[in-house]
Order: structure tokens, then C-alpha cells, then sequence
């Protein structure tokens, strides 16, 4: 999730504590994750996950990066512990005076809890860009886009940005370098949702506005508020985001099959108005009306939220061992292999499904694949051990997977053939 909290020091508790954790007919937010935009202070960041992990269905885990005091308002970072590791807050540039960014531009690092820094790291850019129309706002927010490209063109894993980019266009200078294709792409974002247009006061984009549900100044008619995507979070392997990156967030519902993204609390129906309370379809009224009542009575934003995907791991024993065979003898044993994502940790639809082949050294076989395992299963596969001549049998069994930290596995597979048939006839020295 990606909220701008409106010059948030303090209080709201009740109102937070709905927004982000009441349901309605089954949905609720409860972000995993969360970068927040203006914070005034440390205190107020204290309050806003005191106000999380107090609220009613709330895992009360919920902590926060080390908060930086720069020019105007903060960005930040709160996440759930138990499912996310910090390993680094980094301020990328210092906000200032023009042409600086206005505001502090940050980045933090982490990794899926589970698994390896090195197989799920991935780094979130929490922004809030320069506000207007003005020659001086636009070209400091190009400069902000500038240079977190730059950045996450040196990272070396999957990033992305969530924040307030106070765009009114895909066709501003600020977008197009962020997502435009350049010579070198590795540091390029993309929209998941494929909506680029003319968004500012645009009926069309109306089940993507973010701002302003309190009606401060002319109504819900601004996407202001992004999730912007590397291309590894949505090439649909591993790590990912759940929905189509290729299809439209559809111009005729908020509750598009096809993605997990949600301006949370819009239901198409407040154009030009304050966000719509009373049979509110998306989060009913109790919800809405919190969402109002978040922005402290000023012209405010709606959080935007998605769900992500994380990948699967990989679970086969270290060995198979046929024991002691005769010639001739029919020999066959299970290979059980697993998809061991933790299922108590993550949700089972929240995890990628295995994708895996396997293959065997001569002597042994088994069906090559592919082969697919959801979370929390085990598949079985026959393998049989060639008996045709006597000796020791030694081989491997390789599976190779979408497991990003155990790509390859190798499974030893032994045997010993007789020249005999024990009691039988057959060959004797």
C-alpha cells in the first residue's frame, strides 16, 4: 500500500484503524506493507503504527524504518515483521531548495522473511513529488525522476516506487522518464495497471482517481497516488504482482478481474464529488467515511494497494536408496517433491505456484515434466533403477525449478544389483 496520510502528526486512531483494518463483505486493506507520505514527525509515525497494530484484526506486528527528518513533510516505511526483513533505509537525494526535490527522496531495502537476502531482496521508493503546473514544478519533479532511475538502474534486484507523484498526465517529462524505454532499461518502471492517459479531470479514469475524497477543493478527479513496477515484479514468475500487467484497469468497474490494484474506497461513482459514503461499493460506509475523515478535514488522498505474489521454495530429500536388488529385478522408488512456502505465513493464493523438471543420470529414470506443486503439497514421482547388470548403482536426480534460492537441486540416488536371484538360480562365484 502506498498512503498519503495528509500532514499526519497525530490522532485519527479510530478512523486509521477502520480505513486499514475494518472489512466489508470480506475485503479489507491490512497492508503487509505501507509507504507512507507526509509524516510531520517521529512522534507521528510512532502514533500511526501504534494506532496499526492496536486496531481490531490487526496482527499487531507492525514496525517501522528509522524516520529522517529533511525539508517539508516525510516519506516512510511500515511493514509487518514477521513477513518482512528491513535491510536498509538509504536517502537517495536530499530534498532542498529549487532544483532539488522539495522533499527527502527515500529508499528502503528488504527481504521476503523465509527466505535468502540474496533470492527475495528487493528495494520500495517512497516519493512525494513536487505539486503544480508551474515550469519550476515540473522540472523538479523530472529532476526526482531522474534520479531515481538513476538509482534503480545500479540496484541489481526488483524495486519500485509507491508514493504521491502529483501527476496530471503519462505524458509528462517526470512519467516518461521513469517509464519511458531508454537504451538502458534495467532501472525502468512500469504502470501495472497499463493506464496511461490523461488522468487529471478525466471521466474515463474515474475507477483510478486517487484525490481528493474530502472534497477540499474539487473532488475525486486526480490519479496522483502510483505503484510503479520493475519488470522483474511483473514478468509473472516468482516474486510478482497478481494481476495482468499487459490489460487495462477496466474503464467500467473497480472490481477488475484482471488486477489486484485498488484506489482503495473508490467505486467509480464520486467524479467531481467527495468520495461516496452511503452504499459505497467497494468499502461500504464505515470505511469510507474513515477514509474522509483521515485527511484531517483537508484536501486529501485515498491509499492505493495491490497484492503480491511470492515464490514458491522447493522441498525434495537429500537421497533415494533402492538397497539391494537382483538382476533383472523390477525396481522402482518415490521421489516426493514439495512446494514448502510457508502456508501459515502467507496466504496459499498469495504463493507462486512450483514450476520444476527433473532429470536423471544414466542408469535411473523418471517422467521429465514439466510439473507444477501449489503451496503446501506434495507431488509423487515413480523413478526406476536400470537392473540389467549387476554392481553398484550410482546416480543424481536433478530438479530444476522456479525456486529463486534453489534453482537446482540434486537428489542422490544409490543401489546395489546382485548377480543373483537370492534362493534362485543364477550367475555364482
Amino acid at each position: 500500500m502506498t498512503y498519503n496520510v495528509t500532514n499526519y502528526a497525530s490522532g485519527r486512531v479510530s478512523d486509521i484503524q477502520t480505513a486499514l483494518f475494518a472489512s466489508f463483505q470480506g475485503r479489507s486493506a491490512k497492508p503487509d506493507l505501507l509507504m507512507g507520505q507526509e509524516f510531520l514527525t517521529s512522534s507521528g509515525l510512532n502514533s500511526f503504527v501504534s494506532a496499526m497494530n492496536t486496531a481490531p484484526d490487526s496482527p499487531g506486528n507492525y514496525g517501522s524504518a528509522p524516520f529522517f527528518d529533511g525539508p517539508d513533510t516525510e516519506s516512510v516505511l511500515i511493514y509487518q515483521m514477521d513477513k518482512l526483513v528491513l535491510d536498509g533505509t538509504v536517502i537517495v537525494a536530499a530534498g532542498g531548495n529549487t532544483p532539488l526535490p522539495p522533499r527527502n527522496v527515500m529508499r528502503y531495502d528488504l527481504h521476503l522473511n523465509g527466505y535468502s537476502q540474496a533470492a527475495t531482496q528487493f528495494s520500495v521508493y517512497s516519493l512525494h513529488m513536487k505539486a503544480g503546473t508551474g515550469t519550476d514544478d515540473l522540472a523538479r519533479r523530472l529532476r526526482e525522476a531522474q534520479i531515481v532511475r538513476a538509482d534503480a538502474q545500479a540496484l541489481g534486484r526488483p524495486f519500485y516506487i509507491g508514493g504521491d507523484l502529483n501527476l496530471r498526465s503519462s505524458g509528462e517529462s517526470s512519467f516518461i522518464e521513469l517509464t519511458g524505454s531508454k537504451a538502458n532499461n534495467i532501472g525502468r518502471f512500469f504502470d501495472p495497471i497499463k493506464t496511461p492517459g490523461g488522468w487529471n479531470n478525466t471521466v474515463s479514469m474515474k475507477f483510478v482517481h486517487t484525490q481528493d475524497p474530502a472534497s477540499g477543493f474539487a473532488g475525486m478527479d486526480d490519479r496522483y497516488d502510483f505503484i510503479l513496477f520493475s519488470q522483474g515484479l511483473i514478468d509473472g514468475n516468482g516474486f510478482d504482482y497478481i494481476g495482468n500487467p499487459n490489460i487495462a484497469f477496466s474503464t467500467t468497474t473497480w472490481n477488475d478481474p484482471n488486477h489486484s490494484y485498488r484506489p482503495w474506497g473508490n467505486d467509480g461513482t464520486s467524479f467531481n464529488t467527495a468520495l461516496t459514503v452511503t452504499n459505497n461499493q467497494m468499502v461500504g460506509p464505515a470505511i469510507a467515511q474513515a477514509l474522509i475523515n483521515c485527511t484531517g478535514g483537508q484536501s486529501g488522498h485515498l491509499p492505493v494497494l495491490l497484492d503480491m505474489r511470492v515464490p514458491a521454495k522447493i522441498g525434495v530429500p537429500n537421497s533415494i536408496d533402492f538397497g539391494v536388488l537382483y538382476l533383472g529385478q523390477i525396481a522402482t522408488r518415490q521421489l516426493f517433491v514439495s512446494n514448502t512456502a510457508n502456508v501459515g505465513l502467507w496466504n496459499v493464493a498469495g504463493i507462486d505456484i512450483l514450476d520444476y523438471t527433473l532429470g536423471s543420470t544414466s542408469g535411473f529414470n523418471v517422467a521429465p515434466g514439466p510439473f507444477q506443486g501449489v503451496a503446501g503439497t506434495t507431488n509423487n514421482h515413480v523413478v526406476t533403477l536400470d537392473t540389467s547388470t549387476p554392481g553398484h548403482k550410482t546416480g543424481t536426480i536433478t530438479v530444476a525449478s522456479d525456486d529463486p534460492e534453489n534453482p537446482t537441486v540434486q537428489v542422490q540416488v544409490t543401489g546395489y544389483v546382485l548377480p543373483f536371484r537370492p534362493n534362485g538360480p543364477g550367475i555364482r562365484r
